[in-house]
């Protein structure tokens, strides 16, 4: 029999990656859903979804992730990123479903000089932030079988990202200005997708509740990410570095959140891509 999988959150930018791969994927049975087909904030409807049709992974893309909105909209963001995985991990642990979990760079406050380990502990500085350590913490507790997977600056063709905002820009205005000193690693989603599509075809199972990072190889700014956007996109558009007081938004991010991914690496046996290659292959399916 096909493995069954379980996906919440699944028009955002990760789950239409994972639907693309399920396209060409005929080893597993896909359920997609997303907050019409099923609230993950309601306890009994998820109970009844994972026992009517018992995965063996649930897949949770779902996730608040306008971070400067939930400075002021604190209640949604927690109900969708700390309480809902909760709801999740408790009803996948009564199924024996393992849960794969994404969340974010942003458990850390950004005062570290090395890239952080999975290990790290966590200080959010802003609410976002909290909220998705808030739901960390909650699956750990759950004891439900687990890989949280923390990701970093995601972007695709779906959705509304980074990427496609400096492209639709930077055709639009002769300068832009970007932050120089916010450095991280970029995450094409496909690439994520094809981590955990890897995961579940070898049928990988945690140990307990698993932290895991995962991002694109390579560090960069968002100023040296933009202009890469613009070259790989053949626009005449000058770059301007500025600094992080020069863009005030109502949440703090991390100045440094680069994630150590080494054992990631080691535990799949993978390689994985630098950012610059998987940003060339992003805009060429853009371009399409």
């Amino acid at each position: 029999m096909k493995p069954k999988i379980l996906v919440t959150g699944s028009n955002g930018q990760l789950g239409n990656e994972l639907r693309l791969m399920a396209e060409r994927e005929d080893k597993l049975t896909f359920v997609f859903t997303d907050v019409a087909e099923l609230d993950i904030t309601q306890p009994e409807a998820v109970k009844a979804t994972l026992q009517s049709f018992h995965p063996q992974y649930l897949i949770n893309c779902a996730a608040y992730t306008a971070v400067d909105k939930a400075e002021s909209e604190k209640e949604i963001a927690w109900e969708i990123n700390a309480k809902a995985p909760e709801i999740l991990a408790q009803a996948a642990h009564e199924t024996d479903t393992c849960l794969i979990h994404i969340s974010t760079d942003y458990v850390f406050d950004g005062k570290n000089y090395r890239p952080y380990l999975p290990s790290h502990p966590t200080h959010p500085i802003s609410w976002y932030g909290m909220s998705k350590a808030g739901g960390e913490i909650a699956i750990q507790k759950s004891n439900v079988k687990a890989f949280i997977i923390r990701t970093a600056w995601l972007y695709s063709r779906f959705g509304n990202n980074f990427v496609k905002t400096i492209r639709r820009l930077a055709s639009q205005k002769q300068d832009l200005n970007v932050v120089y000193d916010q450095i991280g690693s970029p995450t094409w989603a496909a690439d994520l997708a094809e981590l955990i599509l890897h995961i579940i075809l070898h049928q990988i199972i945690p140990n307990g509740c698993e932290i895991l990072h995962y991002t694109n190889e390579g560090v960069c700014s968002w100023y040296d990410f933009a202009i890469n956007i613009v070259e790989h996109s053949n626009l005449n558009c000058t770059i301007h570095p500025i600094s992080t007081e020069q863009y005030p938004q109502p949440a703090q991010r991390p100045f440094y959140s680069v994630l150590n991914k080494s054992l990631t690496s080691q535990r799949f046996n993978i390689e994985i891509p630098h950012w610059n290659k998987s940003l060339e292959k992003c805009i060429t399916s853009l371009d399409e």
